[in-house]
């Protein structure tokens, strides 16, 4: 018996400890994660620091592509959160791509450590790594992990306590704890749960490993269409997800979103996340993370809106989600209708309106020529927290000519049940996003991220 505490105790030090590697350089510190400050870069997936930049695209392929990826993510969000009752065997997540995906960030895995460059999640939570042997995989920059040649690597036998909250887990012939991630569209992402050190890069150009993270081994990966993708790393809070098995909080600060040359985007992980700014309460449920939107002003003129349209109902048909992967907000119709309607008033007056499609509004022109001037709009939130968008987060420039403002009415998702809302990247831009997860708050902080490299 004392054996076995014994054991245990030292499984739970080496979980949230993060150690040290003998090599000349880049250096490795032995730290508690809970008391470090681990700030470690994120790349946009159009900044010139992304290998899946084109110097060819412009102002237009980009928001286009953004644009596109936040229809598709806001319409699963809605096919998840509107079955009245839970399903263990609904574990769909939007399928992983390029083009679909907004946020990577440079991660290695194993010893020795092997690059990978993996997409960032807050609406997903398990991590998963391409690995070999495959039976499909995607073609990817750098080298597929091999855990037949990583010191540091183990798998997960099925009597292990986390085979249970695998996807659609299974135990195989080898006694292996296999999972299944499927996806709204394509073929699923198959392989075994395992035992790995993760390697981050940090934003002063040192590395911090941190081991024993459990991870999907993936060796079949699904019908990615444009077959790129190396892993993804999910930053929900299932018990799988990272920051579930670190029992750390975290935040992200994102610059401008569709600026390639802005290199200051940053995931803090651990404590000494960044916790400052207005604060409101923050619920997790089934891995999203929700919180309390009550009511939207423009300027000095708070908007005719019920609060009770953002609330979350029992039966998880409604609510306001906050995330990092659709680039645009997306409104219950009445809240929605009376932002526009405002918007409209204060714009019809000097400007054009161009068509973009059947929600957008829309207006030729550019954002920082023709909208000099336009109050902020805020979005007010429990325990008095606001969340100002200034102009460049409210609307997007979808040509050289003509804007669009970056809220589109929840219907537009195509699904005229729910009465979800999504607060999505564009109105986040410029703040700190702090997710104090045990302390069940939200906070903003109005900051330039460069300022949190130290």
């Amino acid at each position: 018996m004392e054996q076995t505490l014994a054991s245990a105790q030292y499984f739970l030090f080496l979980t949230f400890t993060i150690i040290s590697l003998t090599r000349p350089s880049p250096t490795f510190e032995a730290m508690a994660l809970t008391s470090t400050r681990l700030v470690i870069k994120v790349v946009h997936r159009d900044s010139i620091h992304s290998p899946y930049y084109s110097k060819n695209d412009n102002v237009t392929n980009r928001v286009e592509r953004a644009m596109k990826s936040s229809i598709l993510r806001f319409t699963y969000f809605q096919r998840k959160v509107r079955r009245s009752l839970p399903d263990p065997d609904f574990q769909a997540d939007i399928l992983p791509s390029v083009d679909g995906s907004m946020l990577f960030m440079n991660i290695s895995i194993g010893q020795p450590p092997v690059p990978q460059f993996t997409v960032m999640d807050t609406g997903s939570s398990l991590l998963w790594i391409q690995c070999l042997p495959c039976k499909r995989c995607s073609k990817q920059f750098g080298p597929i992990f091999d855990p037949e040649k990583s010191s540091t690597y183990a798998y997960l036998s099925c009597n292990s306590q986390f085979c249970h909250y695998a996807p659609r887990g299974r135990c195989n012939l080898l006694n292996q704890c296999e999972y299944n991630q499927i996806y709204v569209h394509g073929d699923p992402s198959v392989g075994i749960l395992a035992r790995e050190q993760l390697i981050f890069k940090t934003s002063d150009e040192g590395s911090i490993a941190i081991p024993d993270v459990i991870f999907g081994c993936s060796q079949e990966n699904g019908n990615f269409k444009d077959r790129q993708i190396s892993g993804v790393l999910g930053l929900g809070f299932k018990k799988l997800s990272l920051a579930a098995q670190l029992g750390s909080n975290f935040s992200y600060c994102i610059g401008s979103v569709f600026d390639p040359n802005y290199s200051h985007n940053k995931l803090i992980l651990g404590n000494g996340a960044v916790l400052q700014g207005d604060s409101t309460p923050l619920e997790v449920i089934d891995g999203q993370y929700y919180v309390t939107l009550e009511g939207i002003s423009v300027g000095e003129k708070r908007l005719t809106i019920d609060s009770s349209i953002f609330k979350r109902k029992m039966w998880k048909k409604s609510g306001v989600i906050i995330d990092s992967g659709s680039a645009t907000t997306w409104l219950v119709q009445q809240g929605f209708e009376a932002l526009r309607n405002e918007v409209q008033s204060l714009l019809d007056m000097w400007l054009t309106r161009f068509w973009y499609n059947a929600w957008a509004l829309c207006y030729m022109g550019t954002i920082n020529q023709d909208l000099v001037g336009f109050p902020a709009v805020t979005f007010h939130f429990a325990r008095g927290a606001d969340l100002v968008l200034d102009t460049e987060s409210l609307f997007v420039q979808i040509q050289p000519y003509a804007f669009c403002m970056a809220v589109l009415p929840s219907y537009a998702g195509g699904d005229n049940i729910t009465t979800l809302s999504l607060i999505g990247l564009l109105a986040q831009q410029n703040y700190n996003i702090a997710y104090d997860i045990y302390g069940k708050a939200l906070s903003f902080q109005r900051i330039d991220c460069e300022l949190l490299d130290d």
